[in-house]
């Protein structure tokens, strides 16, 4: 599982006292850690999609950390932030592209768009970006 792959990632960095990594997977553990808490009281198990739901929430969070360090010319902690997003992705997995989105909303029957978004919440969940899907749908 991703979690047990993090994990591993976490006692490495730690092993080669690597601060910046060590940051960035205390954060993805405990939001992960929260998130099986949620899972738990409903009486679920946390899942691959779920973690890659919260690696990519987590990357969108760094972005918008990296423009406000930018606007203050603070160049160091934008590289930090951009070594803390590699890290994070390199556990991603590969993500559709436009073209593969287009592909599978052309096989579907039914194209309106709470059909088409349920079925890649379904299917695709951690594989694509939604807003990517609802994108592509609207210029199709």
């Amino acid at each position: 599982m991703l979690v047990e792959q993090i994990k591993k990632s976490n006692v490495e960095a730690m092993k080669n006292k690597d601060t910046v990594a060590r940051g960035i997977y205390s954060v993805l553990l405990n939001k992960i850690m929260l998130e099986e808490i949620k899972k738990r009281e409903k009486g679920e198990a946390i899942s691959d999609a779920d973690v890659s739901n919260i690696m990519q929430k987590t990357i969108k969070e760094l972005c918008e950390e990296k423009e406000n360090y930018l606007k203050v010319s603070n160049n160091e902690e934008a590289e930090k932030i951009d070594k803390q997003i590699k890290i994070i992705e390199k556990f991603l997995p590969k993500m559709m592209s436009k073209e593969e989105i287009a592909a599978v909303i052309n096989s579907l029957e039914d194209k309106s768009i709470p059909s088409v978004m349920k079925h890649f919440k379904m299917n695709f969940n951690g594989k694509c970006d939604m807003r990517l899907v609802q994108e592509v749908l609207k210029g199709m």
